[in-house]
């Protein structure tokens, strides 16, 4: 047994992820490293820093920097994880207790996500991203600099959603207003429903929407994302006009679970809903 495993075993220091996002990130690191069976300095030595360094940063006795957590991904292929939950300690671009979800979307199975009036996130191109983030700077409610980086987080959390090894199920329910809304021009959206369609497509992805015809029929009067973890816990996350709230009462989160189950079933399938966007699309290219 290597001498640091045995110091391991007596002196290993326990952190409790949820009391602030420097823990969420060194426990995330310490288990990455862990599931790759590797020891701190093995882990260092693959991302050109010390072992010390590495304890000091699992413990919370340093705090990560960009550069740290960028290496920290590239060599424990964990996409952008890292540099996410590093978006979450600064803490500059997010909306108050949207930087405790970023920690748990980064370790999350299934997300399922319901929203009104804009594309998801995590499905937004560029240009789309930009024209709502440059809205708020036009509004006096941002800076150029904020806005930026608050582009440069979502493509952070975009490649470690969609586009790495262990990306999780996306299942996601759409309003229509969500199609209909034109952000950044006619161009910006034709763009956008066809990088839409194009992730729809994709196996780890279940697009649906609600059509305006379900009315008042429909569920959920506010966007909901419920983040399904790999030990099958279930978080909610919803957000108001000033902070975003994370949910563990699990009263509440079977309450959002089921009215999530219903607005699926009221909703196209995901056939119908490729259909609903290719009129959309054919619109906005008619309407030119």
């Amino acid at each position: 047994m290597h001498q640091e495993d045995l110091g391991w075993i007596m002196n290993r220091k326990e952190l409790d992820p949820q009391s602030s996002p420097r823990a969420a990130f060194g426990a995330q690191l310490r288990r990455s490293r862990e599931d790759h069976e590797w020891i701190q300095d093995e882990l260092a030595e693959r991302m050109g820093y010390s072992g010390t360094h590495v304890s000091a940063v699992e413990t919370c006795r340093k705090s990560p920097t960009l550069t740290f957590a960028r290496k920290a991904d590239e060599a424990l292929g964990t996409g952008a994880t890292f540099e996410v939950m590093w978006q979450a300690i600064r803490k500059t671009v997010l909306l108050e207790g949207f930087p405790e979800y970023l920690q748990e979307e980064a370790k999350v199975a299934k997300l399922r996500t319901f929203e009104l009036g804009v594309i998801p996130g995590v499905f937004q191109t560029p240009r789309y991203a930009e024209a709502l983030a440059w809205a708020d700077v036009e509004r006096g409610a941002s800076t150029p600099e904020l806005a930026a980086e608050r582009v440069s987080l979502l493509k952070m959390r975009q490649r470690r959603l969609l586009a790495t090894r262990d990306a999780p199920l996306v299942y996601a329910v759409l309003d229509e207003s969500c199609l209909r809304r034109i952000v950044g021009g006619r161009d910006v959206m034709i763009e956008q429903l066809d990088h839409l369609v194009e992730q729809a497509r994709s196996p780890c992805v279940t697009l649906q929407l609600v059509p305006f015809t379900l009315g008042h029929l429909r569920p959920l009067l506010l966007p909901v994302v419920l983040l399904t973890m790999r030990d099958r816990t279930v978080l909610g996350y919803t957000e108001s006009a000033s902070r975003g709230y994370l949910e563990r009462d699990d009263d509440l989160i079977r309450t959002w679970e089921w009215a999530y189950d219903q607005l699926q079933a009221g909703a196209l399938s995901p056939a119908a809903s490729l259909d609903l966007i290719g009129d959309i699309r054919k619109e906005l290219q008619d309407g030119r």
